[in-house]
């Protein structure tokens, strides 16, 4: 996975996600495998944004074509009133994105820094 930074201080998906990323995945989720348009999430995460905060278009787009480049989100295209669009859906939910985070970053520890790895998580992992 690339493209995501980590920020201990923050809380839950908080820790590799901006407040916004959390809404459009979190309502990528809610809409399953329907799937939603970039439009459609730009809509809802401005509308849970609240008075005063908004994300532009082209930030939930380049979001969304992240989340599929890193395999979290696929899609489709199809035609509308407005031409040619994608349409998202999950390829992995909540669970399956935190197990993702995870092994993502215990790999990346394990390729740099092995010994001091594997002793950190036979701490956390007894037995």
């Amino acid at each position: 996975m690339s493209g995501f930074k980590f920020d201990p201080s923050q809380d839950g998906l908080g820790k590799t996600l901006k407040g916004w990323e959390e809404l459009a995945l979190r309502y990528i989720w809610s809409v399953g495998e329907e799937g939603a348009a970039s439009r459609s999430t730009w809509e809802t995460v401005n509308n849970q944004l609240g008075t005063g905060k908004s994300i532009s278009w082209a930030s939930i787009i380049l979001f969304l074509r992240r989340m599929e480049g890193q395999g979290v989100l696929g899609s489709w295209d199809t035609t509308g009133k407005r031409g040619h669009h994608k349409i998202y859906y999950p390829l992995m939910y909540e669970k399956g994105y935190k197990k993702h985070l995870i092994k993502t970053m215990v790999e990346s520890l394990m390729r740099d820094f092995p010994e001091e790895t594997k002793e950190v998580l036979r701490v956390y992992a007894p037995g």
